[in-house]
């Protein structure tokens, strides 16, 4: 069995088990909370990178490389599809001044992150499970079930987010978004149009495929948990930032206002921040608890099996997957940062989640490039952008054109290509713990990076501000997960010497 009780640490307890989960949920819990920065779909990949690699080099360091990115590249990709939806709206309900107090806008509210939570982490537990149960999904298969959950949504906004017509008061019937039954007399109420309907009919089908059709009882069990984990996550970590809201004078005048902490506190990011330290523990717990499931086939037991051991089928060429990705990242980064023609502004939509999603499942499937670029330099590449754009070219501009585009663009992206580029290379003969152990100390330091300048440094030992909460957080995180793949890297190296 591949993912016996515990690989990672060779005296395996329920100590080390709770640690293991608490590191994919440090993982997850800083990855979502640096996602609060960069936003939607793309943001939402960092937080899947983290998580995915280390729920890889936790419970599966003795799989192959190629099979271990996939399945990380697979999680990664799911998890940015849930940020087509809107909730600012949907946390409104819970803490804005008018409906504090107002129970029942709460009680719905939270109803609604629950719904929108799940929707989002269980697409990423689906695809992680898909990737992990080794049941050799295809290109061409995979093109037909991402057009098919396309369709799908369509057919879920007409279902669920339809009607909506502002202009004369007309919403869906279950609608979590700023709405006149809890405001009635608020004259500047803009609703906003949810796709969470549509996203759950897709999803829905998703799950129908995996579990009926493909008998892929690994993925459909991880797209159930990971609904809880996330509908949990994100209701849980509202309902921090709701209680600051509904007591401000507690925090201010009353009993924690002694607590100087408290007055520097994000409470927005602090819910990001909870939202995924509770979806990354569930989401390794539910890996933990079916790892019978996760396809055996791919252990190395030792050394000598290296060369032998990568029989991981491949479908694409490596030139057809350079030309995919190729195109994959015009549209993307065009679709993020230019104003497309009136004649192409439907390639502005190709950042919303399941559009996005087609062309990286099709080559993380089907190829060996696609998988380990996908994990660093198209994940960081929309990154990169936003910190350009709001650092170098935002008001007020903090730093100039020229120091901007090497620290935020050349510099990360090049390192994160020479880095895919020599995974590639090694990908016959590295087992997953070094993937993983590599790509989790690169991956942790350039979001880390990143969001620090994006934070004005936000170092503790400097003057508090309300990013240094969070920055703190961060620091842990960070240390902790680059302390467990160096040590994971190093006793390797060890015992094979």
């Amino acid at each position: 069995m591949l993912a016996s009780k515990n690989q990672t640490f060779p005296n395996g307890s329920y100590m080390n088990d709770l640690v293991a989960l608490l590191l994919v949920s440090l993982a997850a819990g800083m990855g979502w909370g640096i996602r609060g920065q960069y936003g939607h779909e793309s943001g939402a990949m960092i937080a899947g990178t983290l998580a995915s690699l280390t729920i890889v080099l936790l419970f599966i360091p003795n799989a192959n490389s190629l099979f271990a990115a996939r399945a990380a590249a697979m999680m990664t990709v799911g998890i940015g599809i849930g940020g087509t939806m809107t909730y600012g709206q949907t946390i409104g309900l819970t803490q804005d001044r008018d409906l504090v107090g107002n129970w029942e806008a709460l009680r719905w509210g939270l109803i609604g992150l629950f719904i929108k939570g799940g929707i989002w982490i269980s697409f990423a537990g689906a695809f992680l499970g898909m990737g992990l149960s080794g049941k050799s999904y295809r290109p061409l298969e995979m093109l037909l079930v991402m057009s098919g959950l396309i369709g799908l949504l369509f057919m879920g906004l007409w279902l669920l987010n339809s009607p909506f017509d502002p202009a004369n008061k007309l919403l869906p019937r279950f609608y979590f978004s700023g709405n006149w039954y809890f405001q009635p007399d608020k004259v500047d109420l803009k609703p906003r149009r949810e796709v969470w309907g549509g996203l759950l009919v897709a999803l829905l089908g998703l799950l129908c495929y995996c579990g009926l059709v493909r008998r892929d009882s690994l993925a459909l069990r991880l797209g159930l948990i990971g609904f809880l984990g996330g509908g949990f996550g994100f209701a849980g970590g509202q309902c921090i930032q709701a209680f600051h809201s509904w007591n401000t004078e507690l925090f201010k005048t009353g009993a924690l206002s002694s607590y100087k902490v408290f007055g520097y506190v994000n409470w927005w990011n602090m819910m990001e921040i909870t939202f995924g330290l509770v979806f990354g523990a569930v989401m390794a717990w539910g890996v933990w608890l079916n790892r019978h499931l996760i396809d055996s086939k791919v252990s190395i037991k030792n050394h000598s099996e290296l060369n032998k051991s990568d029989d991981t089928q491949v479908w694409l060429s490596p030139t057809m997957e350079m030309a995919l990705i190729a195109v994959h990242l015009v549209l993307l980064l065009n679709a993020e940062f230019l104003q497309m023609p009136r004649g192409l502004m439907f390639l502005s939509r190709y950042t919303d989640g399941l559009y996005m999603c087609v062309l990286p499942i099709i080559g993380i499937v089907g190829g060996r490039i696609w998988p380990y670029a996908h994990l660093l330099p198209i994940v960081a590449a929309p990154i990169c952008g936003k910190e350009i754009r709001a650092l170098v070219y935002g008001e007020p501009q903090h730093y100039s054109i020229g120091f901007g585009w090497l620290m935020f663009a050349m510099i990360p992206v090049g390192i994160s290509i020479v880095m895919a580029t020599w995974l590639i290379s090694k990908s016959y003969t590295h087992r997953a713990r070094e993937l993983a152990s590599i790509g989790l100390i690169a991956t942790v330091l350039l979001y880390f990076g990143l969001n620090t300048y994006f934070f004005h440094q936000g170092w503790p030992w400097l003057e508090w501000t309300s990013r240094t909460p969070s920055q703190c957080i961060f620091m842990i995180c960070s240390i902790s997960l680059i302390a467990t793949a160096a040590f994971t890297w190093l006793r390797r190296r060890h015992n094979e010497s």
